[in-house]
C-alpha cells in the first residue's frame, strides 16, 4: 500500500534521512519509533510533501506520489495528522472536519465518522479550541478520514495526552483499521502505545532504520534502549 525506496530528505545541505526504505502492506499497522531530533517528523513531512525529497520514490498502492504537491497526494490517498494536531480552533468541529472532504467532491461528513468519535458528533457545533487535548485529537484524526484515505499518517500522536485517552486512541486506530482497511503509520516515543497499536515497530536513529520487528517476540529492553536518553 505504501512504499519507500531510498529516501533521503534534508534541510538545506543537512541530509536527515539517508535513504530509508519501508513497504507498510495493506491494513497493517506501523509504529516509528525513536528519540527526539532522530528524523521521525521529517519522515512525515516527506512523505507527506511537506518537505522536498532529496532523492528516492514514495508510491501510494503502485502509484508514484514523490513528485507531487501535499494536496495531490491527499487526492492519492494519503492522509497526516501533524504533531500539535493543528486543528482550526476558530471553526466548529463540523467544520474542522469539512475541510477534509475537500478532495472527495462530498459536501457533507459521512456518519460512519462520528460513529468512531461519538464525542465529536455531540460537540459539533463547538469550537474546536474550547476541545481537550484528546478530543482535538480525535477531531484531526476524524478531519484526515474525511478524505477518504489509504494511509494514515499520524505524527506522535499520544503528545500531552492522558493515558486512559492513549488506550482508547490505540483501540479507535485499530478499529479504523479494521472497518477501514487503511494502512496506518504512526510515529511514536511511547513504546506502550506502540505496542498496543502495532503490528511492526521499526526504530529510528539518526535518519536511519536500525530495527525492524513485527510485535509479536519484540525485544522490548533492545527498543527501550534506543528511546532512552
Amino acid at each position: 500500500m505504501l512504499n519507500v525506496k531510498e529516501l533521503r530528505s534534508a534541510y538545506g545541505e543537512s541530509e536527515v534521512l539517508h535513504g530509508l526504505d519501508l513497504d507498510v502492506a495493506p491494513g497493517e499497522i506501523i509504529a516509528i519509533m525513536g528519540r527526539n531530533g532522530m528524523g521521525k517528523t521529517t519522515l512525515m513531512k516527506t512523505l507527506m510533501g511537506i518537505m522536498p525529497t532529496r532523492s528516492g520514490t514514495v508510491t501510494v498502492e503502485g502509484k508514484t506520489v514523490t513528485d507531487l504537491k501535499p494536496h495531490q497526494r491527499v487526492a492519492s490517498g494519503i492522509a497526516y495528522v501533524p504533531q500539535g494536531r493543528m486543528i482550526f480552533s476558530s471553526m466548529t468541529v463540523q467544520e474542522n472536519v469539512e475541510t477534509g472532504l475537500t478532495v472527495t467532491g462530498e459536501s457533507t461528513v459521512p456518519p460512519d465518522i462520528y460513529e468512531l468519535f461519538p464525542v465529536l458528533l455531540d460537540m459539533k457545533s463547538r469550537r474546536g479550541g474550547n476541545l481537550s487535548g484528546g478530543q482535538q485529537q480525535q477531531l484531526a484524526i476524524a478531519r484526515a478520514l474525511a478524505s477518504r484515505p489509504k494511509v494514515l499518517l499520524l505524527d506522535e500522536p499520544t503528545e500531552g495526552i492522558q493515558p486512559s485517552i492513549i488506550r482508547e486512541m490505540a483501540r479507535t486506530l485499530r478499529r479504523i483499521r479494521d472497518e477501514k482497511g487503511l494502512s496506518i503509520v504512526v510515529s511514536e516515543q511511547v513504546l506502550t502505545f506502540a505496542l498496543d497499536v502495532a503490528d511492526r515497530v521499526v526504530v529510528l536513529e539518526n535518519g536511519t532504520f536500525v530495527h525492524d520487528s513485527p510485535r509479536e517476540g519484540i525485544d522490548e529492553a533492545k527498543v527501550s534502549k534506543f528511546l532512552s536518553v
